[in-house]
């Protein structure tokens, strides 16, 4: 798979493939995909790759595995945070 998605896009992305999927073949098919950020991309194969989560039983699961490997340009503007106002 040779794409380009937007963050907002990822979780629907993610539901194309079957599922329970392993995380090695979960990576394997998306190599290739870019996903991205408002500052910058990643390839999604390759954040599959460092999320520690051997198995996924839903896209949704492999989702919320993926938030804790998106980089941090993923989140928005560097230096803000939901606890300044």
């Amino acid at each position: 798979m040779s794409d380009e998605i937007h963050l907002s896009r990822l979780e629907p992305t993610l539901k194309d493939h079957a599922y329970p999927a392993d995380r090695d073949a979960l990576a394997e098919a998306f190599a290739g995909t870019t996903v991205l950020f408002a500052d910058g991309d990643a390839d999604l194969g390759d954040l599959l790759a460092d999320v520690d989560q051997e198995t996924f039983e839903s896209a949704d699961d492999a989702h919320a595995a993926l938030q804790n490997v998106l980089p941090i340009e993923a989140l928005g503007e560097p230096g803000q945070s939901d606890g300044d106002a």
